[in-house]
This record gives C-alpha cells, sequence and structure tokens, in this order.
C-alpha cells in the first residue's frame, strides 16, 4: 500500500482521538494556611474574624482559608469543551442525564443559544457549537449535577499530557492538562449514584474537583503579597475599597456586537458585568439577524420586555485580561461559578433539595455581585433556573497530585 494511503487511513483515528479530548489550563494557589475573614453575606465589609462583626448585623461566615496547595482553572469551562463533553458521554442523543435543553439551541434562543442538537446526526455527532463566536464562551446553562458529570469524566479520564506552559508578558507559569475524556459520569470524584438526599461530596483526596467555595474565594480574593484589607481584595480584580460601594469597581466590559470579544481591555482593571451608568455588554451572533435577537425567545416573552429583561452577554473567556491576585482569569462576572461547598438552605426553605454556595457575579448582574461577601446559593438541580438563566457556569479545579497515564 502507498505511504500516502496509510496516512490518509490513520487521519481519521487522530481526529476522533481530539474530539474526544479536552485541554484543562490550571494555575497553582499556594500559601497553605492562609487566615480566613468573616463576611457578612452582600453586605460590603469584611472582618478580621466572626468575632469583630457588630451586634444584630446579620450571620458572619467564615471565609477563604485553605490548608493545602491546589490548582484551579485559569478560565470558565467553554462551549467547545462543553460539547466535546456532550458528544463523549451521549453518543446517542438521548441525553439519559438531563445534560441539555431545548433552550439551549440557537433556532429557540437567538441571543443565548450555545448548543445546538441535530437528532439525526451520527452517533457521537449530535451537539455542536452554535456559532463559531460561541466557541471559546464560557457554558452558562450548567447546573452542579451537569458540572459534577464533566469532572467525574475528566477523573475517569486518561490524562495523555501535563505540560508547563509559560504566558507573557511576565512568565506566568500555567500547567496544562490534556485530558481524554471517559464515558463513565456517575462515579468519579462525586457518586451521583448515592448519598442524593444529603448531596454527593468528594470521594478521593487527588484529581480534578469543582473548587469548594473556600478554594474559589482564596484563588479570586486572598493576595500572598498583603494588599487589600487583611490581604483580601473587594474585588477578583482589583483590591477595591471596602465601605465604599461600588466607587472602586473595575470598569465594565464593552464587547463587540457581531463577536462577543472585549473590545477595551486596554482599560484596566476590567470585567464583565453590568455597571451602573453603563451600557450592559452585549453581542448577538449576526447570523441571526437583529431582529430574532431582541425578540425570539423560548419562553414567549413579548419582544417590547425581553430585551430590558435579558441584557447582559457571555464574552470571550480571559479576554477581559484582568487577572486574580492568583492569575485566574473572569471569576469577576461573566457567569455566576458552582463550587461544590453544601449549605443549608435559605431562611423559610425546606424540602429535600440540596442547596450550594455560588461566587462570581453575571454580565447581567450589577457590581455588588461581584463583591467578596457575594457568597449566593441554589439548589444543586434547579430545572426552571437552568432553562431560563443562560450565565451560570463553572471551572474545574484539581487537589492533590494528577499524575500523567502511560501511553
Amino acid at each position: 500500500m502507498a505511504l500516502g494511503a496509510l496516512l490518509a487511513l490513520g487521519a481519521p483515528a487522530v481526529a476522533e482521538a481530539d474530539r474526544n479530548t479536552v485541554v484543562v489550563k490550571t494555575v497553582k494557589v499556594g500559601s497553605p494556611g492562609n487566615p480566613s475573614v468573616g463576611i457578612i453575606p452582600f453586605t460590603d465589609a469584611v472582618y478580621e474574624s466572626c468575632l469583630d462583626v457588630p451586634e444584630n448585623s446579620g450571620e458572619c461566615y467564615t471565609v477563604g482559608g485553605v490548608g493545602y496547595r491546589y490548582r484551579i482553572g485559569r478560565f470558565e469551562v467553554t462551549v467547545k469543551q462543553w460539547v466535546k463533553f456532550l458528544n463523549r458521554v451521549d453518543p446517542s442523543g438521548r441525553d439519559p442525564h438531563n445534560l441539555y435543553d431545548p433552550s439551549e439551541d440557537s433556532a429557540a434562543w437567538p441571543k443565548y443559544g450555545e448548543v445546538d442538537f441535530s437528532p439525526g446526526a451520527r452517533a457521537g455527532r449530535h451537539y455542536s457549537v452554535a456559532y463559531p463566536q460561541w466557541a471559546n464562551k464560557p457554558f452558562g446553562f450548567a447546573t452542579f449535577l451537569r458540572a459534577a458529570r464533566f469532572v467525574n469524566s475528566l477523573f475517569n479520564g486518561s490524562v495523555r499530557s501535563r505540560k508547563a506552559i509559560y504566558v507573557p508578558p511576565d512568565d506566568l507559569l500555567v500547567v496544562a492538562y490534556k485530558v481524554r475524556l471517559s464515558r463513565q459520569t456517575e462515579r468519579g470524584m462525586y457518586d451521583l449514584r448515592r448519598n442524593k438526599r444529603e448531596g454527593p461530596t468528594r470521594a478521593a483526596r487527588s484529581g480534578f474537583v469543582i473548587p469548594s467555595q473556600d478554594e474559589w474565594i482564596k484563588a479570586a480574593y486572598y493576595d500572598p503579597g498583603g494588599s487589600g484589607t487583611y490581604s483580601y481584595w473587594k474585588y477578583p480584580t482589583n483590591p477595591g475599597v471596602f465601605g465604599d460601594d461600588t466607587a472602586t469597581a473595575p470598569t465594565p466590559s464593552a464587547l463587540d456586537a457581531d463577536s462577543g470579544d472585549v473590545v477595551n481591555a486596554a482599560i484596566q482593571p476590567l470585567a464583565t458585568y453590568y455597571g451602573s451608568g453603563f451600557p450592559a455588554p452585549s453581542w448577538c451572533p449576526p447570523q441571526e439577524g437583529s431582529e430574532r435577537c431582541n425578540s425570539v425567545n423560548p419562553f414567549g416573552i413579548p419582544a417590547s420586555v425581553y430585551p430590558e429583561l435579558y441584557q447582559g452577554s457571555l464574552a470571550t473567556v480571559g479576554a477581559a485580561k484582568t487577572a486574580s491576585p492568583w492569575d485566574t482569569l473572569d471569576q469577576a462576572g461573566n457567569v455566576v461559578e458552582w463550587t461544590d461547598t453544601i449549605t443549608p438552605p435559605p431562611a423559610g426553605k425546606s424540602g429535600k433539595r440540596v442547596w450550594r454556595r455560588l461566587h462570581g457575579g453575571v454580565s447581567n448582574a450589577p457590581a455588588y455581585q461581584l463583591w467578596l461577601s457575594a457568597i449566593g446559593l441554589q439548589p444543586q438541580k434547579n430545572t426552571a433556573f437552568s432553562l431560563t438563566y443562560p450565565w451560570l457556569g463553572f471551572r474545574v479545579g484539581a487537589i492533590g497530585k494528577v499524575p500523567v497515564d502511560k501511553p
């Protein structure tokens, strides 16, 4: 057989392997045993400890202290990564684990539909990135259980390489894991078949995880150099000043109307959120046309009301360029992110649902949601929320040693 024929026969296997592989870029978070601080949710203050909180100020939470080194994703999980995961774990397109909703389709929701579904496609190709502009935007329709399945797929997958990348201009060391995804999502770091009432927790001391609330907060706000207040920043983008409301908030991102790329990154610090006195960061695929972008939605909301309710759009990950003290990007704004920390339900809520903490603000919300104290919570599975809220994402972390598999 001719050499050209041999190469041609080998090409599909390479392409198949690439379709099942994702690269997770991480940064190290050190300073183990750092001090925690006290916060009262959604208030403009930070305390050295909860003992310092004035009386009748509300319930105080201690956050940010982590006693070990770990790694955290520099970026949020992207639509391109999520589509690879969907096709890998659901090759038949039957969606037995509720990983996809029709509202994610661009035909149903032109402005926010990231992922298209084709029922008649070949096995392993039912899901696709709706438009090229979406590929490097954060996936925005995550429930905690969806995020946990993605992490289990990584945990059970094959780590093909662990590569150090030095990012200019300061030669930031980023470790990139290249992982061939596994189809096993029921068990791994999180056993989703057990502990349904209490909520699945970490089942291993090393491997990929959804960051805990303390891991997430430390990566976003704790400055080992000591700037800020008690070494904590008010925003993941800059130290700010506690008590000044939003006077020292980052500048809101401005987005290219057709691509969603950030166009004002020269202004720093910067975050993708809905800042007071600024237009909401917004874009829509031009393939859809402005009329559909401004009117068509899965819920039948009238065109006269819809644009006001759904204003903020998601920016390309990392494009705002403002880093946290540990060089993560987009922990302020874009999508609010899940943590794996289980919390009691809010006052007045009861029932069997498991509640988790989230953090980070969204592109359709004001600056106070970027604060250190903005420890939100939601049920780990909330069908109505995931259907109607296109700003719900996550990033991956890693604890312990993640070994590279032998070839």
